[in-house]
């Protein structure tokens, strides 16, 4: 059990008092107390590792099985004896192009906390350190925990959605470019940041609506003043929405964009071998002609016959040729 227990502390008006080497007493410990809670932080813990705490803490079978499982998308459960709150934090690889989402889900009641991560991305244990820096927030209970990891997985949010707007605009130059032609490799490119804005899309769309239960204060074990605060987080992630949605339909136009390009390249590229089959198709035709090897055919007697049929199919290529650049075909 130890292994998967990144920290467990016990913390009174706002400062750590005790990190207790036994779970078994830490909740009765720290509602004895008073105004205190217990946090405990875990990572990828498995079923056998999580029954101390579920049993200590007494939280819900559909709970456990949500944070054990994984692979859930961001929501917000209220039980009867503490909430649930499942966040998505996210990377984005600037080299590799990709977008990566791992899991974390916050249980709070009365007098605890407990944390459990899964792949990586924000680490509760950044979260404590920087709210055991600061008591004055600390000191308001586990809402205060709830929003301060709630905080900073949305601004995460906010950087990684300007890398990706720094990428997309690389991406638009590359394929507005006039000096360089469209290739398979382009639209691929474009197909590929596509899928990392859903990625992306898939982590903050869906936490929309536990952020706005929050902020209204319509959920147990939250204390009132934690509500604005709530608020703001709500806000900010309405931005980050907002640039997804902004990203997704200007990836789409791209795409559009990119595909007509590849179309009008193709046409140009038909004319300019119909042009130059039409010129082919001159001196075809004449030298087909006159190697039918008939006796009697005009001209053939001449001394200039040749010269002049030379000069002749020289002409009505050169003529066409000039046609067709004048239109613009080559």
């Amino acid at each position: 059990m130890a292994c998967v227990i990144v920290d467990c502390a016990i913390y009174r008006d706002g400062r750590r008092t005790d990190t207790p080497a036994d779970l078994s007493d830490a909740l009765d410990k720290a509602r004895a107390q008073g105004h205190s809670f217990v946090w405990i932080g875990l990572y990828e813990p498995t079923e056998s590792e999580f029954e101390l705490v579920t049993a200590e803490f007494g939280l819900h079978p559909l709970a456990v099985e949500d944070a054990l499982t994984a692979h859930q998308r961001p929501k917000l459960e209220v039980y009867q004896d503490s909430l649930f709150l499942v966040l998505k934090p996210v990377d984005y690889d600037d080299a590799a192009d990709t977008v990566s989402a791992g899991e974390l889900m916050v249980f709070i009641g009365d007098a605890f906390v407990v944390t459990v991560r899964h792949g990586h991305g924000i680490a509760p244990a950044d979260v404590r350190h920087r709210l055991e820096a600061d008591p004055e927030v600390l000191r308001h209970g586990p809402s205060a925990v709830m929003y301060a990891i709630s905080d900073t997985v949305v601004d995460h949010y906010l950087a990684v959605g300007d890398e990706l707007q720094a990428d997309l605009e690389e991406l638009e130059a590359e394929v507005f470019q006039p000096s360089v032609r469209a290739t398979g490799s382009t639209a691929s490119r474009i197909y590929n940041f596509k899928r990392q804005v859903l990625e992306f899309r898939r982590a903050t769309g869906p936490l929309a609506q536990p952020m706005l239960r929050l902020a209204t204060g319509a959920v147990p074990f939250t204390e009132p003043k934690a509500h604005p605060f709530f608020r703001d987080v709500a806000d900010h992630l309405t931005r980050v929405n907002e640039q997804v949605e902004g990203l997704d339909r200007l990836m789409s136009d791209i795409l559009q964009a990119h595909l007509t390009q590849v179309s009008v390249r193709q046409n140009e590229d038909m004319r300019k071998i119909s042009a130059w089959a039409a010129m082919a198709a001159v001196p075809t035709m004449i030298a087909g002609i006159y190697g039918m090897n008939f006796d009697h055919m005009p001209e053939l007697h001449y001394i200039w016959a040749y010269p002049t049929v030379l000069a002749t199919t020289a002409a009505l290529v050169l003529g066409l040729y000039r046609t067709f650049k004048r239109r613009g075909w080559l």
